[in-house]
Protein backbone atom coordinates (compact mmCIF):
# COMPACT_ATOMS: atom_id res chain seq x y z
CA UNK A 1 0.00 0.00 0.00
CA UNK A 2 1.47 3.40 -0.91
CA UNK A 3 2.32 5.82 1.85
CA UNK A 4 0.24 8.92 2.40
CA UNK A 5 1.89 12.16 1.27
CA UNK A 6 2.30 14.86 3.93
CA UNK A 7 3.29 18.47 3.29
CA UNK A 8 4.05 21.05 5.96
CA UNK A 9 4.66 24.78 5.98
CA UNK A 10 5.36 27.48 8.52
CA UNK A 11 3.79 30.89 7.82
CA UNK A 12 3.53 33.76 10.35
CA UNK A 13 4.49 31.93 13.51
CA UNK A 14 7.49 30.79 15.49
CA UNK A 15 8.19 27.32 14.01
CA UNK A 16 7.24 25.76 17.36
CA UNK A 17 4.78 23.33 15.79
CA UNK A 18 7.50 21.95 13.54
CA UNK A 19 9.74 21.66 16.60
CA UNK A 20 7.00 19.60 18.28
CA UNK A 21 6.93 17.36 15.22
CA UNK A 22 10.67 16.84 15.62
CA UNK A 23 10.09 16.14 19.33
CA UNK A 24 8.56 12.83 18.29
CA UNK A 25 12.16 11.62 18.47
CA UNK A 26 12.26 7.85 17.76
CA UNK A 27 8.54 7.88 16.90
CA UNK A 28 9.54 9.79 13.76
CA UNK A 29 10.62 6.42 12.38
CA UNK A 30 7.07 5.10 12.92
CA UNK A 31 5.70 8.18 11.18
CA UNK A 32 8.14 7.67 8.29
CA UNK A 33 6.61 4.22 7.77
CA UNK A 34 3.18 5.83 7.34
CA UNK A 35 3.89 9.00 5.36
CA UNK A 36 6.17 10.35 2.70
CA UNK A 37 7.03 13.97 3.34
CA UNK A 38 6.54 16.28 0.40
CA UNK A 39 7.11 20.04 0.66
CA UNK A 40 8.38 20.90 4.13
CA UNK A 41 10.91 23.19 5.79
CA UNK A 42 12.12 20.06 7.61
CA UNK A 43 13.33 18.59 4.32
CA UNK A 44 13.90 21.86 2.44
CA UNK A 45 11.68 20.54 -0.37
CA UNK A 46 10.07 23.62 -1.88
CA UNK A 47 8.10 22.17 -4.77
CA UNK A 48 4.77 20.56 -4.06
CA UNK A 49 2.95 17.58 -5.48
CA UNK A 50 -0.62 16.55 -4.74
CA UNK A 51 -0.72 15.44 -1.11
CA UNK A 52 -3.07 13.65 1.20
CA UNK A 53 -2.47 15.92 4.20
CA UNK A 54 -1.18 19.46 4.48
CA UNK A 55 -0.16 20.91 7.84
CA UNK A 56 -0.12 24.70 8.01
CA UNK A 57 1.55 26.32 11.00
CA UNK A 58 1.21 30.09 11.47
CA UNK A 59 -1.31 32.63 10.27
CA UNK A 60 -1.36 34.80 7.16
CA UNK A 61 0.45 38.10 7.71
CA UNK A 62 1.54 38.90 4.15
CA UNK A 63 0.70 38.20 0.51
CA UNK A 64 3.15 35.30 0.29
CA UNK A 65 1.46 33.58 3.26
CA UNK A 66 -1.90 33.81 1.43
CA UNK A 67 -0.36 32.44 -1.77
CA UNK A 68 1.14 29.44 0.06
CA UNK A 69 -2.09 28.75 1.99
CA UNK A 70 -4.06 28.75 -1.27
CA UNK A 71 -1.49 26.43 -2.89
CA UNK A 72 -1.90 24.01 0.03
CA UNK A 73 -5.67 24.11 -0.37
CA UNK A 74 -5.34 23.24 -4.07
CA UNK A 75 -2.74 20.52 -3.59
CA UNK A 76 -3.90 18.81 -0.36
CA UNK A 77 -6.90 16.57 0.09
CA UNK A 78 -7.00 17.54 3.78
CA UNK A 79 -5.70 20.84 5.14
CA UNK A 80 -4.96 21.03 8.87
CA UNK A 81 -4.40 24.27 10.78
CA UNK A 82 -1.80 23.32 13.37
CA UNK A 83 -1.12 25.43 16.44
CA UNK A 84 -2.55 28.62 17.91
CA UNK A 85 -1.20 30.90 15.18
CA UNK A 86 -2.88 28.93 12.39
CA UNK A 87 -6.09 28.38 14.37
CA UNK A 88 -6.58 31.88 15.86
CA UNK A 89 -3.74 34.10 14.62
CA UNK A 90 -1.81 33.55 17.86
CA UNK A 91 0.92 35.90 19.03
CA UNK A 92 1.44 37.48 15.55
CA UNK A 93 -2.20 38.63 15.62
CA UNK A 94 -1.42 40.91 18.57
CA UNK A 95 -0.60 43.49 15.91
CA UNK A 96 -4.21 43.44 14.70
CA UNK A 97 -5.21 46.27 17.05
CA UNK A 98 -2.64 48.62 15.52
CA UNK A 99 -3.36 50.21 12.12
CA UNK A 100 -0.80 49.02 9.57
CA UNK A 101 0.45 52.57 8.81
CA UNK A 102 1.09 53.18 12.51
CA UNK A 103 2.79 49.81 12.89
CA UNK A 104 5.15 50.52 9.98
CA UNK A 105 5.89 54.06 11.18
CA UNK A 106 6.70 52.87 14.69
CA UNK A 107 8.89 50.04 13.41
CA UNK A 108 10.77 51.80 10.63
CA UNK A 109 10.55 55.57 11.04
CA UNK A 110 10.69 56.43 14.74
CA UNK A 111 13.88 56.35 16.78
CA UNK A 112 15.92 54.44 14.19
CA UNK A 113 19.34 55.20 12.73
CA UNK A 114 18.37 54.99 9.06
CA UNK A 115 14.59 55.57 8.82
CA UNK A 116 12.70 54.18 5.87
CA UNK A 117 9.94 51.69 5.30
CA UNK A 118 11.32 48.75 3.26
CA UNK A 119 10.11 48.87 -0.31
CA UNK A 120 11.66 46.01 -2.20
CA UNK A 121 9.81 43.84 -4.72
CA UNK A 122 11.38 40.78 -3.05
CA UNK A 123 9.53 41.53 0.20
CA UNK A 124 5.90 40.38 0.33
CA UNK A 125 3.37 43.09 1.14
CA UNK A 126 1.99 43.00 4.67
CA UNK A 127 -1.74 42.42 5.03
CA UNK A 128 -3.91 44.79 7.06
CA UNK A 129 -3.89 42.21 9.86
CA UNK A 130 -2.83 38.65 10.64
CA UNK A 131 -5.52 36.20 9.59
CA UNK A 132 -6.03 32.69 10.97
CA UNK A 133 -5.93 30.13 8.17
CA UNK A 134 -9.69 29.45 8.14
CA UNK A 135 -10.30 33.09 7.18
CA UNK A 136 -8.21 32.62 4.03
CA UNK A 137 -8.95 29.04 2.93
CA UNK A 138 -11.23 26.16 3.88
CA UNK A 139 -9.68 24.09 6.68
CA UNK A 140 -10.62 20.45 7.25
CA UNK A 141 -9.11 19.94 10.72
CA UNK A 142 -7.55 21.99 13.47
CA UNK A 143 -4.97 20.99 16.04
CA UNK A 144 -4.75 23.65 18.74
CA UNK A 145 -1.82 24.27 21.06
CA UNK A 146 1.09 26.61 21.41
CA UNK A 147 2.58 24.40 20.25
CA UNK A 148 0.66 21.14 20.25
CA UNK A 149 2.62 18.37 21.94
CA UNK A 150 4.50 15.74 19.98
CA UNK A 151 2.07 13.13 21.34
CA UNK A 152 -0.93 15.16 20.13
CA UNK A 153 0.60 15.48 16.65
CA UNK A 154 1.33 11.75 16.48
CA UNK A 155 -2.18 10.78 17.55
CA UNK A 156 -3.69 13.39 15.21
CA UNK A 157 -1.76 12.01 12.20
CA UNK A 158 -2.60 8.40 13.06
CA UNK A 159 -6.31 9.20 13.34
CA UNK A 160 -6.27 11.08 10.03
CA UNK A 161 -4.48 8.24 8.25
CA UNK A 162 -6.88 5.67 9.71
CA UNK A 163 -9.82 7.80 8.51
CA UNK A 164 -11.04 7.94 12.11
CA UNK A 165 -12.72 10.96 13.67
CA UNK A 166 -10.07 13.18 15.18
CA UNK A 167 -10.56 13.02 18.92
CA UNK A 168 -7.70 13.98 21.19
CA UNK A 169 -7.82 13.43 24.96
CA UNK A 170 -8.06 16.54 27.12
CA UNK A 171 -4.53 16.02 28.44
CA UNK A 172 -3.29 16.67 24.89
CA UNK A 173 -5.33 19.85 24.45
CA UNK A 174 -5.04 21.73 27.74
CA UNK A 175 -2.70 24.68 28.16
CA UNK A 176 -0.58 24.94 31.31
Amino acid sequence: MPKARLATVSLAGCFGCHMSLLDLDEALFELAELVEVDRSPLTDIRTMNDCDIGFIEGGCANEDNVHVARLFRKKCRLVCAVGACAVTGGIPALRNNIPLAELLATSYLQDVVDPGIPNDPELPMLLDKVYPIHEVIRVDHTLPGCPPSAQAIALFVKQLLAHEPVSLPYKELHYD
